[in-house]
């Protein structure tokens, strides 16, 4: 059965300066979900049908009287060439389904026939071009690409030189309790102790690394005295910015009611993106902290593709995020691409947020420059 296209979304001159072109049809398709976002039952196609079920094999039928050894053997050997068949059968059966499905999120094709992300909505820049956005641009949750505007702000109250370890944060009894709390919610925290003082770098490299929750907050009460004075001082940024659709609700974007626009955090991108020790921090892939340890990058792409940062958000309510800045080897010359992708869905909100953005960049401008380029 051919595979339906998917909805195409109504891109105009005014919203989209610079919209990619016809993005050829893709092999590999999402997985079929349901209404909340689980997989279907295994028997499903990845294109929708129902899979043929396995052959079923009735028992031995004996025909006549099996007489004497002979007879036994005869019989023996039908049923071990009836399970002989059955097995392959099931091999063959086996080896096509999984020949047919993806292996993974970041083998699914995200992009709609306009070239836009099919779901949720994407936003990007060519090195000094116009914004170019993609329909469907209203507020929605950004998950931790708040974190970005958090970690902007801590760096404009104490600003970082290369050599500098910058303003100490002292770690209290409060912020240990606060810490087991988020992490029995199952938010994304990194492992404290009272007592433990941590640099502005070390702030930053768990903000911004792992996504810590915990170290985004610790950071915004003492920065501004009150979570809510840093959460104030957020909007007030962004309205300055010039982002007109956005609504800080905390500093680690945990609540959704923290929301904004592809259009918008691309603002704050580009803003970030100058900033060299923010950036620097962005495309680190690993970090040591006092107590917790090694923390890694939840970026993955760093170092592939031309990617050299910057952030990625998820959770149930705003699905995969991602913004992010890749360099690119265009007719011009070498390029920044600076991008932001929201909503994305998959097994895995992190990789489909990635696989997405990856797609989007590969359509706009395939020669990706520096491909092994960024800080460890």
């Amino acid at each position: 059965m051919p595979h339906p296209e998917p909805p195409r979304s109504a891109v105009t001159p005014r919203a989209l300066s610079r919209a990619p072109g016809p993005l050829p049809r893709r092999a590999l398709t999402d997985y079929p979900r349901d209404a909340t976002g689980d997989p279907r039952d295994a028997t499903a196609d990845p294109r929708g049908a129902v899979r043929n079920p396995p052959p079923r094999y009735g028992a031995t039928t004996w025909h006549g009287r099996p007489a004497g050894r002979r007879g036994r053997h005869r019989v023996f050997l039908g049923a071990a060439l009836t399970a002989l068949t059955a097995l392959v059968a099931l091999t063959a059966g086996a080896a096509f389904a999984t020949m047919r499905q993806p292996s993974g999120d970041q083998d699914r094709a995200y992009l709609s026939t306009d070239g836009w992300p099919a779901s949720g909505q994407g936003a990007y820049a060519l090195g000094d071009g116009r914004p170019a956005v993609s329909p469907n641009q209203r507020p929605a949750p950004i998950a931790s690409l708040a974190k970005v505007m958090t970690a902007y702000l801590l760096l404009k109250h104490y600003p970082l030189t290369t050599d500098e370890a910058g303003r100490p944060f002292a770690v209290d009894p409060a912020d240990v309790a606060d810490t087991a709390v988020r992490r029995a919610e199952g938010q994304s925290v990194v492992a404290v102790q009272a007592g433990e003082r941590l640099t502005e770098r070390d702030a930053l490299a768990a903000i911004l690394l792992p996504s810590a929750n915990n170290i985004a907050v610790l950071v915004a009460r003492q920065v501004d005295g009150s979570v809510a004075s840093f959460v104030a001082e957020m909007n007030a940024t962004a309205r300055a910015l010039g982002m007109s659709r956005t609504t800080y609700t905390d500093p680690s974007g945990f609540d959704p009611g923290t929301v904004s626009t592809a259009l918008d955090q691309l603002k704050l991108a580009q803003v970030v993106a100058g900033d060299h020790e923010l950036a620097a921090m962005m495309a680190t892939r690993s970090y040591r902290l006092p107590v917790a340890g090694t923390v890694t990058n939840t970026n993955t792409l760093l170092g592939q593709d031309g990617f050299v940062g910057m952030k990625t958000g998820s959770d149930d309510a705003a699905g995969g995020c991602f913004m992010f800045q890749s360099w690119r080897r265009t007719a011009t010359g070498v390029v920044a691409l600076t991008g932001v992708v929201l909503g994305q869905r998959g097994h895995n909100l992190i990789t489909a947020g990635l696989a997405a953005a990856r797609q989007l960049v590969d359509r706009i401008a395939p020669n990706p420059a520096f491909p092994s380029r960024a800080p460890a």
